[in-house]
């Protein structure tokens, strides 16, 4: 999505439904877009919270879109992942981007996330 303010036109992320996968029962994928820091993460917030409320067990963060992340959308990340844990689910982030991948090695979140190269593989190692 694209937000007008202040003169300057700032990518936020997309806010659309979760999209349940068809050939791979029992998960969710959740696409984010955009940049992913602290004007935008309310917005991703709300989105990974409906991904979450679904029953299924699996969500797939599909980072693939994502343009730039800070320690904010980093930590809406951890925070989704423990939200998750607690219900019983498992989160796996896919496609994620070279600067993204930085921040977690560089956070040592790397421990913590299964990483898949694709959304299709992410469904695939269920």
């Amino acid at each position: 999505m694209n937000i007008e303010g202040d003169d300057r036109a700032v990518d936020r992320p997309a806010p659309s439904e979760p999209v349940a996968v068809g050939d791979a029962p029992g998960s969710v994928v959740c696409r984010l877009e955009g940049a992913l820091d602290l004007d935008t993460v309310d917005a991703a917030r709300v989105l990974l919270n409906e991904a979450l409320a679904s029953p299924a067990p699996v969500l797939v963060v599909d980072l693939a879109a994502v343009t730039f992340c800070d320690s904010s959308g980093l930590n809406l990340l951890l925070q989704t992942r423990l939200t998750g844990q607690s219900a019983g689910k498992v989160l796996r982030l896919a496609a994620v981007p070279d600067q993204v991948m930085r921040l977690l090695e560089l956070t040592g979140a790397t421990e913590v996330f299964p990483r898949c190269a694709t959304v299709a593989d992410a469904l695939h190692s269920l």
